[in-house]
């Protein structure tokens, strides 16, 4: 196999494994939108990050209970930063 066949076939792996990975973060993300309370942090962490895109009245009191409840300080700083971003979009 030549060198440039063998990079071509390294750059389609790469490309084709970072567009899966993207495919399936985004699958993660909408299937977990309900797991903000969940005991799992990853599960919390893609709810957060799914609720950065839905900037409505809901999202801002779902946030508010969620930064009650959540005992990890980092979660917290997230959720009140993204709290403070949808307010200020619904002022």
């Amino acid at each position: 196999m030549s060198t440039a066949n063998r990079t071509r076939l390294v750059a389609l792996g790469f490309l084709g494994g970072f567009a899966t990975g993207l495919v399936l973060w985004s699958r993660e993300q909408h299937a977990r939108k309900r797991d903000l309370f969940s005991a799992r942090p990853m599960r919390r962490y893609a709810a957060l990050s799914y609720l950065r895109g839905q900037r409505t009245p809901e999202t801002a009191r779902l946030l508010e209970d969620y930064i009650r409840w959540e005992r990890r300080a980092d979660f917290k700083r997230r959720a009140r930063r993204l709290l403070d971003r949808v307010e200020r979009q619904l002022a």
